[in-house]
């Protein structure tokens, strides 16, 4: 017989005794898991009642200035002579600005005949837009007046008869107090006294129309004081672009000197905000040269275009979100604006195409497009030390609130459009 060399229990120990031991783990009591999931559903119920969400759109904005910055062109084709003046000079109305060298307009020194009656026809027709403009202006002004005047005339005779409606409303409310004892008392039927419930009902729901008519009304109030100030606005811009090519016509007359020179000049006062050419340049008739930013009281606003499915849920006095190109918001955070005027009609493309950023989508370019003015509350802000400005035709992006529901109209809102899909006629 063979002997072995370690014990039979030592052998069976190095066999099992990388196992472990078996360990039964206690379930859940079978309560705690309803009473878990009841409180996640009633948590669950409670956010889709008592929570909402509110819709937003991105729309792209530009910064504009009131009074606007002046653009100073050229007013011929030629080289830059000579620099008189370095972003961030303050400048007088007259001050040269630049000398263009426009000699092979020129024979004898002088200005050409030709081109001096070329610029009188312009001059004559910049003086002709300009009355059509203010005529225009005069006209409009004089329409929105009217429809002022009209509606708080109505206004004025809806409150009369909300007045009489709400005391005949009272009076009505405490005479019902009456009628229920007079059924008791066997003294009126029950035909009289549903008819007096009746008239006591249509008499709320006349009380309920002349309310909705007079919001209406006040709305229009509202909107058409908007349009008046945004309307004189457009127009006076207008004007004063005309203006300002009047009096770069003018300088090509006038400040052209005997070696075929031509003298810019500024066309108003204010601080140079930015030069487009340097000295030995050539620039062409009508290239932009310099813009000068009014001083005094400045005013910065934002320009944004609202398509139209946004229009009912968007009204003056509502605050959004304001995100600039230049200044990333992941560094510099977002900036509250106030919408001040939404235009009552789309835009016109000739409108739209003096900014540069109407829209950069296909889907925005098929829908009407409304110009809406927003206040801008931080004109400045501080980073690393540095001030930072705002400028004119700075770009943004603005967040636009929109509609706010609950969220379990939302969820909902799928089912209710496959409702209307596949609903019949609507008749009246």
């Amino acid at each position: 017989m063979t002997r072995r060399l370690y014990r039979k229990e030592a052998i069976e120990y190095k066999r099992v005794y990388w196992k472990g031991k078996a360990l039964l783990l206690v379930g859940m009591p079978t309560w705690l898991i309803i009473v878990l999931s009841l409180l996640f559903l009633g948590l669950l119920i409670s956010a889709m009642i008592f929570c909402s969400f509110t819709q937003r759109i991105d729309v792209n904005g530009e910064v504009i200035t009131l009074p606007h910055s002046v653009n100073v062109y050229a007013p011929q084709q030629g080289f830059i002579v000579s620099q008189y003046v370095k972003v961030g000079d303050l400048v007088k109305k007259g001050q040269p600005l630049y000398e263009i060298d426009i000699s092979r307009d020129t024979t004898t020194g002088n200005v050409s005949s030709v081109q001096i009656e070329v610029n009188k026809e312009k001059i004559a027709n910049a003086e002709e837009i300009i009355n059509k403009l203010s005529q225009n202006k005069q006209e409009t002004l004089s329409s929105i007046e009217k429809q002022l005047k009209a509606n708080k005339e109505s206004l004025k005779e809806i409150n009369r008869l909300l007045a009489n409606a709400l005391a005949g409303l009272k009076k009505m409310h405490d005479n019902l107090s009456s009628y229920d004892s007079y059924l008791r008392d066997g003294l009126i039927t029950k035909d009289q006294y549903n008819y007096q419930h009746s008239l006591y009902f249509q008499q709320q729901s006349t009380y309920e129309s002349l309310v909705s008519q007079k919001m209406q009304l006040e709305s229009q109030i509202t909107q058409y004081n908007s349009d008046k100030i945004t309307k004189i606005a457009d127009f006076d811009n207008q004007i004063t672009a005309q203006q300002n090519q009047i009096n770069d016509f003018k300088n090509q007359l006038v400040e052209s000197n005997a070696k075929g020179n031509a003298i810019i000049k500024a066309t108003t006062e204010g601080r140079i905000e930015s030069l487009s050419v340097t000295k030995g340049q050539m620039v062409d008739n009508g290239s932009s040269l310099a813009q000068i930013k009014p001083t005094g009281n400045i005013e910065y606003y934002l320009i944004l275009w609202l398509p139209n499915n946004s229009i009912p849920y968007v009204k003056p006095g509502d605050v959004i979100n304001i995100r600039y190109d230049a200044f990333p918001s992941d560094k510099f955070g977002q900036f509250p604006g106030e919408v001040i005027s939404i235009s009552s009609v789309p835009a016109a493309r000739q409108e739209m195409s003096e900014y540069t950023n109407v829209s950069n989508g296909t889907n925005q370019q098929e829908l009407a497009l409304y110009k809406t003015i927003v206040k801008i509350k931080n004109k400045t802000f501080s980073y690393n030390g540095k001030t930072l400005k705002l400028s004119n035709g700075l770009k943004a992006r603005a967040v636009v609130f929109l509609e706010k529901r609950p969220l379990y109209m939302w969820m909902f809102t799928p089912f209710y459009k496959m409702s209307q899909s596949v609903s019949g006629p609507i008749h009246d």
